[in-house]
């Protein structure tokens, strides 16, 4: 599978959009999620690793998950994530990890999986009954967003009830969204919301 992140790692971190989402959604993680040393996380579709960043000193473990190997080695060449942030190039939803996690994270993913209902239940089938998700993206814009040709954008954004339907209906509880960040871009806002749940004790 081509990777489509391979020219756009070499300056990723240096886009001046990309380190004030990241910032964002870093802090509203933080400040919505009780996060504890113990846990183990999955940060799904981590790229670079700048969400990671935020959460890493504050949990045990973080299992850095994305298709993009050129993301993955910006990733792991960062020093201040050695020893806590895993790399691992996988698609989760052809092959799981075989592991659970005490939480799972996600930034500016989910529009780039064409099958959400079967993302949400591998989040599902990855948490520990209790666990946690907190997942970032767009909310449902006109599809100005992306350029129009570009490949592997699934979704224009999503409608904050339907998703919340969708996670409740896979087993998630209270949940809760909050506007994360807001990107603005050519003269357009577009609001980037934080999804926040727990998994249910009954299997999803």
């Amino acid at each position: 599978m081509a990777d489509l992140f391979e020219d756009k790692s070499k300056d990723w971190d240096g886009r001046e959009m990309v380190r004030r989402l990241s910032a964002g959604i870093g802090a509203a993680v933080l400040e919505h999620v009780p996060l504890k040393a113990d846990w183990r996380v999955l940060d799904f579709g981590a790229g670079t690793g700048l969400v990671s960043a935020h959460v890493a000193p504050r949990v045990s473990k973080v299992v850095a998950v994305d298709v993009s190997p050129a993301m993955l080695e910006v990733l792991v060449a960062k020093p201040e994530l050695a020893g806590k942030v895993e790399a691992v190039c996988q698609d989760i939803l052809q092959k799981p990890l075989g592991q659970t996690f005490d939480l799972v994270v996600s930034a500016m993913a989910l529009h780039h999986v064409e099958d959400t209902t079967a993302l949400v239940k591998a989040f599902a089938a990855h948490l520990e009954p209790g666990g946690r998700i907190a997942l970032a993206d767009l909310d449902a814009e006109d599809g100005s967003f992306h350029p129009a040709d570009i490949e592997g954008v699934y979704h224009s954004g999503f409608d904050r009830d339907a998703l919340g339907q969708l996670l409740e209906q896979h087993g998630f509880t209270e949940v809760r969204f909050v506007t994360a960040h807001t990107v603005e871009k050519e003269e357009q806002r577009y609001p980037v919301f934080l999804v926040t749940a727990e998994k249910g004790m009954r299997p999803a």
